[in-house]
């Protein structure tokens, strides 16, 4: 009765996900910060996967950078939001699938408002009508990518080349799994485990063969919050929250960190270099720093892609530690090779960061 009663409980936690037909939005930060990790979603989902991921140029940035930044306000967001639905509705999709955490969360939101007031849904239709000369009806399912990593996640374990294995040990490596708060802090219910346990990227993590850490500050923001950062008085908020989730995971010496936000993914990368600057000091094994990756480049380096074409030389902390741990081949000459041939250039490092 206790082991029903545990499932009964965890059942409350799951999330409905569509198996297939999808239309897609991109992500304004995750194009300029990991452009390949949008490309390589949406590779791995259509040609390795065969499944029907829809995207057209007609659709636009959410407005989330914006509205969080108090530059527009809610009901200009919510038009942006119908008109995305409409292009759904245009090329015959109803699941939604969005790129960005901070997206999933406004969607959410979106959502949420027009259920609890349809006068302001109305208004939204209005002005959409009137702007575009368009409507809308909503999706019956809005997932995250993440979400779809994680539904197909033993289909990309059924196609691995590696795994989440020390391939000089054979021990699993040790993962940080990281939560973007816009994920599943807003609206719990819409995510996978909800805000006490939210599994999305831990179960792509043991299905891959990685052990999980769990660590005291395991669920504490990366400290983006936007204002926290595009004022940049605010900027040490957000610095200092980075640097307490890596002084808390520092003993448990993860080999690296995986992330579901963009902006986490970003952040938790850079910081480590402003941390080396202003306390000459470097996470990770002999000053290399963490390496922290987007779940799509992880599940990409799994199934075999070469990791320049996943777009790991984008990163400001060296992945060839954890590529020697998987026992991953790749070229060092390439590294930094565009198209072409064309040389991208190389970040500076710090001297305190390897």
């Amino acid at each position: 009765m206790i082991y029903e009663g545990k499932k009964k409980i965890w059942s409350d936690y799951q999330k409905d996900i569509p198996d297939d037909h999808f239309f897609y939005v991109r992500s304004c930060i995750r194009q300029s910060f990991f452009p390949a990790s949008e490309q390589k979603f949406l590779e791995i989902c259509n040609q390795r996967l065969d499944k029907d991921f829809f995207e057209t140029e007609k659709h636009t940035s959410c407005g989330g950078i914006a509205f969080h930044s108090d530059a527009i306000p809610i009901e200009t967001s919510l038009v942006i939001y119908g008109r995305q639905f409409s292009l759904m509705n245009e090329f015959g999709y109803k699941n939604f699938v969005c790129s960005c955490i901070t997206s999933f969360g406004l969607y959410c939101e979106a959502l949420e408002m027009w259920r609890e007031h349809p006068d302001l849904e109305a208004k939204t239709r209005e002005i959409l009508w009137d702007t575009c000369k368009r409507e809308f009806t909503k999706p019956e399912f809005l997932v995250h990518t993440s979400d779809i990593i994680f539904k197909y996640r033993k289909q990309i374990a059924a196609l691995a080349k590696y795994k989440l294995i020390n391939s000089k040990t054979g021990k699993p490596l040790k993962v940080v799994e990281h939560i973007g708060c816009h994920y599943n802090k807003i609206f719990p219910s819409k995510s996978v485990g909800g805000a006490e346990y939210p599994y999305v990227l831990a179960g792509m993590i043991e299905s891959w063969g990685g052990e999980i850490i769990d660590y005291p500050e395991r669920r504490h923001c990366c400290g983006f919050g936007f204002r926290q950062y595009l004022v940049k008085a605010n900027r040490g908020y957000s610095l200092s929250n980075t640097h307490k989730k890596f002084e808390s995971m520092e003993p448990y010496h993860p080999d690296f960190i995986i992330a579901n936000c963009p902006g986490c993914t970003y952040f938790m990368d850079r910081w480590q270099y402003v941390i080396s600057e202003m306390e000459h000091k470097a996470y990770g094994e002999y000053g290399y720093g963490i390496p922290v990756l987007t779940y799509e480049e992880v599940a990409g380096l799994v199934m075999g892609y070469n990791p320049w074409d996943l777009g790991l030389q984008m990163h400001q902390v060296n992945c060839e530690p954890l590529l020697d741990k998987m026992g991953i081949k790749y070229e060092p000459k390439e590294k930094y090779r565009g198209l072409n041939n064309k040389n991208i250039g190389k970040p500076a490092l710090s001297p305190y960061l390897k």
